[in-house]
């Protein structure tokens, strides 16, 4: 049985994970320190969130971009995401009007570098050994 992963649909999936984190998580959990809980607040959890978001991106762009298309504006762009990203980490005040772009930013780049794979369509034999 071969299992291909489309790395776009999963970047795409993560970085919504994380903007489903930051947006509904301070909304729905705001109880939690009424139990000693504070995961809301949590520099470790959001850091962990966003090196996953960084690593599975990375490599997907990375992928699309060696194998496929070879164009590095999705990697620019999702760069800009990953460092609005933590610059919301470090200015709370503007978390939201830094959340936004950066989510727009990390999806867009998934988005274009799936075009790109699609419209190249394997056009460099020797470039698609998979």
């Amino acid at each position: 049985m071969n299992i291909k992963l489309n790395w776009d649909a999963f970047g795409i999936a993560t970085s919504l994970a994380c903007a489903i984190h930051c947006a509904v998580l301070p909304l729905v959990l705001t109880s939690l320190p009424l139990f000693g809980i504070n995961i809301i607040e949590n520099l470790s959890f959001e850091y962990l969130m966003i090196a996953i978001a960084f690593v599975v991106g990375s490599y997907s762009l990375y992928h699309g971009r060696k194998k496929h298309h070879h164009n590095w504006v999705p990697m620019g762009i999702f760069s800009v995401g990953m460092v609005l990203l933590l610059a919301k980490v470090t200015w709370h005040e503007w978390r939201l009007w830094l959340l936004i772009p950066a989510v727009i930013c990390i999806v867009s780049a998934h988005f274009l570098n799936y075009r790109l794979c699609r419209l190249h369509n394997h056009a460099d034999i020797d470039d698609c050994n998979h």
